[in-house]
C-alpha cells in the first residue's frame, strides 16, 4: 500500500530531514515511527501526503507515484488518508458535529448522509453526547477524539497520525492509544509518529526507529530503543 523508496530529502541550505530511506507498510499495519524531535518522523508523513517532494527516492500510495501525480489525482489520493495533528485544529466557532461535517458539506455529500456518518464516528469515539458542544467546552482528550472523529468522516485507508498525545496527560495519551488501535482493528491503516516511550513499548507492535533522518531499526514488535 504505501512504500517509500530510497527516499532522501533536503532542506536548503544543507539540512538533511530523512537520508536513503526504504520501507514498506501493507494494508492493515499499525506502523509506529519513532525517534527523537528532528529525526525525520514528520518529514516522511508530509512527504506521503505530497506537501513535500523527495529530494531523491520515490514515495508510493497504491502503486501510485505520490509526487509525479497532477493536483487533481494528489487532491483525490488525499481523500484516502485522514490526518491527526498535535494541535487539534478545530474550529473555535462550530460545534463538534459542525468541525466534523463541516468536510462533507465541502465534498457536497447530502445532508442525510453526512447526518448518519457524523453520528457513527461520534460513537466509535465516544462523544454522541458532545455533538452541539464548542471546542472551549471539551478537554484535552475530547477535542483530539474530535480531530480524529474528523480524519475519519470520509472513511479513509489510511490515518496518519502526527504525535498525537504530545499534549496531552498519561491517561488522555491512554484514551487515544486505544482509539488508534480499535481504528486499526477495523482495519484501517495506522501510521503514527511519536516519540513516547509508554506507547511504543506498550503498543507491541511494529516500531522503525529514526536517528538523525535514518533508519536504524525496523522490528515487527519493537520497543523504544533510542
Amino acid at each position: 500500500m504505501i512504500i517509500y523508496h530510497s527516499v532522501t530529502k533536503v532542506y536548503p541550505p544543507k539540512i538533511v530531514a530523512v537520508q536513503d530511506v526504504s520501507f514498506q507498510v501493507e494494508p492493515g499495519e499499525f506502523v509506529s515511527l519513532t525517534g527523537k524531535s528532528g529525526a525525520g518522523k514528520t518529514t516522511l508523513l508530509k512527504l506521503l501526503l505530497g506537501e513535500e517532494k523527495p529530494t531523491k527516492g520515490q514515495v508510493f500510495f497504491e502503486n501510485q507515484d505520490v509526487h509525479q501525480l497532477g493536483s487533481g489525482n494528489l487532491s483525490a489520493m488525499r481523500r484516502n488518508i485522514g490526518v491527526v495533528f498535535q494541535e487539534y485544529r478545530l474550529l473555535d466557532a462550530k460545534t463538534v458535529h459542525e468541525n466534523i461535517s463541516y468536510v462533507m458539506e465541502v465534498m457536497g455529500v447530502q445532508e442525510k448522509v453526512i447526518m448518519r456518518d457524523v453520528a457513527e464516528v461520534l460513537d466509535l469515539v465516544n462523544l454522541r453526547d458532545k455533538a452541539e458542544q464548542f471546542p472551549s467546552q471539551l478537554s484535552g482528550g475530547e477535542q483530539q477524539r474530535v480531530a480524529i472523529a474528523r480524519a475519519l468522516i470520509h472513511r479513509p485507508q489510511v490515518i496518519l497520525a502526527d504525535e498525537p498525545t504530545g499534549n496531552l496527560d498519561p491517561y488522555h495519551t491512554r484514551d487515544i492509544i486505544r482509539l488508534l488501535v480499535r481504528i486499526n482493528e477495523l482495519h484501517t491503516t495506522v501510521l503514527l509518529a511519536t516519540h513516547n516511550k509508554d506507547t511504543i513499548n506498550g503498543l507491541g507492535k511494529r516500531v522503525i526507529t529514526l536517528e538523525d533522518g535514518v533508519v536504524v531499526r525496523d522490528e515487527p514488535k519493537g520497543r523504544f530503543v533510542i
